[in-house]
């Protein structure tokens, strides 16, 4: 008998878009956040790259433009505006995204791995800090009752080394160039704006059963100082 085939939910706690996609998803479509298998993404340092290219894998990441980083900032803060969220952006120096990713693989060893997500999100998106440091990866850790020494030098166990590896691989293997990605045997969405079709595709509904994005459906909430935002909302690399 053929093995049904899982959907498929590529996320990183570095991505806004990410972040976005996870509260959707978990707020709205429990049914299949609970399905689906969760596969981290990160940009790899020195070390994972090495172990890639000993693999023949190339991840397809590229910098990003200045321009780019700025459409970012209004399109998220859009985004975020519309569903009434706060968001404080946070300021990564020389990040390392082995250290919160991998620290996630040990999370979910543990049956917290959802948990641990939240809380690095709302660190990340909510508090401004920076989730890429061993210290608040360690008080997240203790937060949920974990070890958060073990939790912080998770990036310092090969064994969690080799299973990242194999999360990038994975991401490899499905064709992901952004995230948040999503996959439901060969069909592949890209972006927030996909999640709704990726869901009617996993309930194997037509997407008009799934619906508009809920805010479309209320009062716009006011808000001082809008700005000058536009352009539509999406994913990043």
């Amino acid at each position: 008998m053929r093995t049904p085939k899982r959907p498929r939910f590529f996320f990183s706690l570095r991505s806004p878009y990410s972040w976005l996609a996870y509260r959707d998803l978990t707020e709205h479509f429990p049914d299949v956040a609970d399905a689906a298998e969760w596969i981290p993404f990160w940009e790899p340092d020195e070390t994972t790259s090495t172990m890639l290219a000993a693999a023949k894998i190339e991840l397809p990441i590229v910098a990003m433009s200045r321009a780019k980083n700025f459409y970012i900032l209004q399109d998220v803060r859009r985004l975020t505006r519309a569903r009434g969220w706060d968001v404080t952006w946070p300021i990564d120096k020389d990040p390392v995204w082995e250290i919160p990713h991998l620290a996630y693989l040990l999370a979910d060893d543990a049956g917290k791995g959802r948990q641990f997500i939240d809380l690095v999100y709302r660190a990340r998106w909510q508090e401004g800090r920076d989730v890429s440091l061993r210290t608040t990866v360690a008080e997240i850790g203790d937060e949920l009752g974990l070890d958060g020494d073990r939790l912080a030098a998770a990036s310092d166990d090969p064994r969690l080394r080799e299973r990242g590896v194999e999360c990038l691989r994975a991401s490899w293997k499905d064709g992901l160039f952004g995230v948040p990605f999503f996959a439901y045997g060969r069909e592949k969405f890209f972006g927030l704006d996909r999640l709704r079709t990726w869901v009617a595709t996993v309930r194997g509904v037509d997407a008009a059963e799934v619906g508009a994005p809920w805010w479309e459906y209320e009062a716009a909430p006011i808000f001082s100082d809008p700005g000058a935002d536009g352009g539509p909302a999406g994913g990043c690399a």
